[in-house]
């Protein structure tokens, strides 16, 4: 795993409009849901798939809004594991019963 360019991030980032860039080192997404269990089974999705990958983001639930945050830690910023993990969110979310 290595860590990405300026270059391959922006790239990667022009397909994914709805997740920003925090600092150097993170990008992050709301999604919203209309009720408080529905994002909570959601987050159950991204618990799960992330310990198969052993890689883990960082998931708050403030009601009906779950922000995931997600960067690679040894590598010290975004790694081409982020970007797959966040596509999956994505799609998982597209499923989801909002």
């Amino acid at each position: 795993m290595e860590r990405l360019s300026e270059e391959q991030i922006t790239k990667e980032l022009a397909n994914l409009p709805d997740w920003k860039r925090l600092d150097e080192k993170w990008i992050e997404r709301k999604y919203r849901f209309k009720d408080f269990l529905k994002g909570v089974r959601f987050v159950d999705q991204i618990a799960e798939y992330a310990e198969e990958k052993q890689h883990h983001p960082f998931i708050s639930i403030d009601y009906k809004v779950v922000t995931v945050k997600i960067s690679s830690w040894q590598m010290k910023g975004l790694t081409d594991l982020d970007f797959e993990m966040v596509n999956h969110f994505d799609k998982l979310y597209d499923k989801a019963d909002k």
